[in-house]
């Protein structure tokens, strides 16, 4: 996962909740230099309550948003999305120099 241009982070979700688990493993995909990095991690905890949908929101360092509700998204498909926004700038960053 790249993790260069992703400037803030949001999760919430249940942490004990079965729907939670994209989310859960997408934080752990998190190298521990994230936050030394710069990025701005944010959790918050719901209450294992039925009908509470877990999401992830990232924003990235040219200050596009993205927001996902994560309970029946795979992993694959989660970290997917995210390096896609972060290639293009990967590769914006390329052709400036």
């Amino acid at each position: 996962m790249i993790t260069r241009y992703i400037s803030s982070l949001t999760l919430t979700m249940a942490p004990f909740s079965r729907a939670s688990r994209t989310a859960r493993l997408f934080l752990s995909l998190l190298p521990s230099t994230a936050r030394q990095a710069g990025v701005k991690v944010v959790l918050n905890n719901l209450p294992k309550e039925k009908g509470k949908e877990a999401w992830v929101g990232v924003v990235f360092k040219d200050g596009k948003e993205v927001k996902l509700e994560t309970s029946k998204m795979p992993l694959k498909d989660l970290v997917e999305e995210m390096d896609r926004h972060s290639r293009l700038l990967a590769r914006k960053e390329d052709l400036a120099g």
